[in-house]
């Protein structure tokens, strides 16, 4: 029993399944939507997501019975249960935000994709670099927003007339939303100068901050691509090593069948 239930988890179709019926799930959570369809639909869709919830339940059963303890010393395999969990709590009140959480489900789909998982992943393990570089950026931010709350808050005070103010618009500046046409040209109609406030900032907050966390994200894929290679050489020197010794102990079989058959001769 038990190693028909490993075999079933650990095939590529049962993975496969779980895909498709993950992506199935996230296209019927988008159709609700609709008014329309679900006057229409209602019922059929209540019933799709208790068959995708029964299924998912039913995997994280087997799962759990095939891996036992290691089950829940993989982080992947907890965030799967944590989900799961989630849609199965009633729609009681008090819990009716649980409605809206169980479209988590569909984050599902990272965990059984691999190259999603090895992005998620990468962005984990950067967590502490980008922290920093938002520390650094959120200095920026701060310094800017005293000068520019200085600056501009009697003339604009609906940009700069508060310190909030002034970090949002910023922060919109930042985006490069509409900051030419739609802040800064209208400043420099009364301030001439003022480009040179906004264009340094532009440049030191934009792209040098923005690029430099893509830069630390790609730096970790590519360790992540680097490890995963030299697991794969690893392995590959393990399967040569092992064919080496089974030919090596082939050719002493056949050194020994050889000797025994020119004895028998000799006799």
């Amino acid at each position: 029993m038990y190693n028909k239930i490993q075999t079933i988890v650990q095939s590529k179709s049962f993975t496969n399944f779980i895909t498709y019926l993950i992506i199935l799930n996230g296209i019927t959570m988008g159709l609700e939507t609709s008014k329309g369809f679900m006057d229409s639909f209602g019922a059929y869709t209540s019933l799709f997501n208790i068959f995708v919830i029964s299924v998912f339940t039913i995997e994280i059963v087997m799962r759990i019975y095939v891996y036992r303890a290691a089950f829940f010393k993989d982080p992947w395999s907890i965030f799967d249960f944590s989900i799961v969990a989630i849609s199965l709590v009633p729609l009681s009140a008090g819990f009716e935000i649980l409605r809206v959480l169980r479209v988590l489900r569909l984050f599902r789909l990272v965990t059984v994709v691999p190259q999603m998982r090895k992005i998620v992943s990468a962005l984990i393990s950067v967590i502490p670099g980008m922290l920093s570089i938002a520390a650094l950026m959120s200095l920026f931010f701060y310094i800017f927003a005293i000068m520019a709350t200085q600056l501009y808050s009697e003339k604009f005070p609906e940009w700069f007339g508060t310190l909030g103010a002034s970090f949002y618009t910023l922060f919109q500046i930042m985006t490069l939303e509409s900051w030419s046409m739609g802040i800064v040209r209208p400043i420099m109609e009364v301030y001439p100068l003022a480009w040179t406030f906004f264009v340094p900032f532009i440049f030191i907050v934009t792209f040098v901050m923005v690029n430099l966390i893509v830069a630390i994200v790609v730096d970790a894929m590519s360790i992540i691509n680097k490890v995963e290679e030299e697991h794969i050489v690893e392995e590959v020197q393990i399967a040569n090593n092992s064919t080496n010794i089974e030919l090596a102990k082939l050719r002493e079989e056949i050194l020994e069948l050889k000797s025994l058959i020119l004895s028998g001769t000799k006799n």
